[in-house]
């Protein structure tokens, strides 16, 4: 669905601009928040399609957020539509950061900011368990067993035998490439998966 009014672009911009702007704790946090707003409300794509952006985004190398945004854009927009959602992305944690460093050594050492950022953790948390459980219930759904245990065995890799997440990330890959080519082949032959 490539659009490319005026309408399109500006509602584009100021989607991605505002979550950006608004979202602490990175890609995690503001990819649940662009699924609501541009499956739930706009109904550009698809809800398979934010998953599989999802998935790209955090395997391609860079800020999880703006990859999104990159997809995001050029799924809806093509080329113009994923350059003004990088800007989008990256134009309000650059202002933010840019004030917050011309105050650095009082923020640094004030205590309410400490709470709050401490406060903040524990919301990005929240989240981020959020999205997982969204995810493995969308997977859930469609009556699929292998990708919920390839999360819980990477989980499990990564937090209890500290397994270097780039191969975890070449295991998954490889994983996921096998079980499309399966599912491909037996939907192709009209044979349930």
């Amino acid at each position: 669905m490539k659009k490319t009014d005026a309408k399109t672009f500006a509602q584009l911009f100021l989607s991605v601009f505002k979550l950006s702007a608004c979202t602490f704790g990175g890609g995690f946090v503001i990819v649940p928040l662009m699924r609501k707003r541009f499956v739930e409300e706009l109904r550009w794509i698809e809800e398979q399609e934010m998953l599989d952006m999802t998935a790209i985004a955090q395997s391609s190398p860079g800020a999880i957020a703006v990859n999104a945004a990159i997809l995001l854009g050029y799924r809806v927009a093509g080329i113009p539509g994923a350059l003004l959602t990088v800007l989008g992305t990256v134009t309000p944690p650059l202002v933010i950061i840019s004030i917050i460093s011309l105050f650095y050594q009082a923020f640094r050492d004030n205590a309410i900011v400490n709470l709050v950022m401490a406060g903040m953790l524990c919301g990005v948390a929240a989240v981020i368990l959020d999205v997982v459980v969204d995810m493995v219930g969308l997977i859930w759904k469609q009556h699929r067993i292998l990708p919920v245990l390839v999360l819980l065995g990477a989980f499990v890799a990564v937090r209890f035998f500290a397994v270097n997440i780039i191969l975890i990330i070449l295991i998954c890959g490889i994983i996921g490439a096998v079980d499309t080519l399966y599912q491909d082949k037996h939907h192709q032959k009209g044979e349930p998966a």
